[in-house]
């Protein structure tokens, strides 16, 4: 499975001095990553958010763009 263009996120950047570069929610430290993985290991999006201080919208932008992504044929 080819990674996904998280440039076409407008909920993520990606900063070259900010956590190596990583994909990160706009505004934090927090990297997208960190989040899928939480939530394959269980964590609520409510637990999500008061751990790692993301919003309801960014999580729901991300999980909607990915689902997104995912979905369309490849070019």
């Amino acid at each position: 499975m080819a990674a996904l263009d998280w440039s076409q996120c407008p909920a993520v950047e990606r900063v070259p001095s900010k956590v190596s570069g990583a994909w990160v929610f706009k505004g934090t430290r927090t990297p997208v990553a960190t989040i899928f993985e939480n939530l394959e290991d269980g964590l609520t999006i409510e637990d999500a958010m008061e751990q790692f201080a993301v919003s309801r919208e960014q999580i729901g932008a991300v999980l909607d763009f990915a689902a997104r992504s995912l979905a369309s044929p490849a070019a």
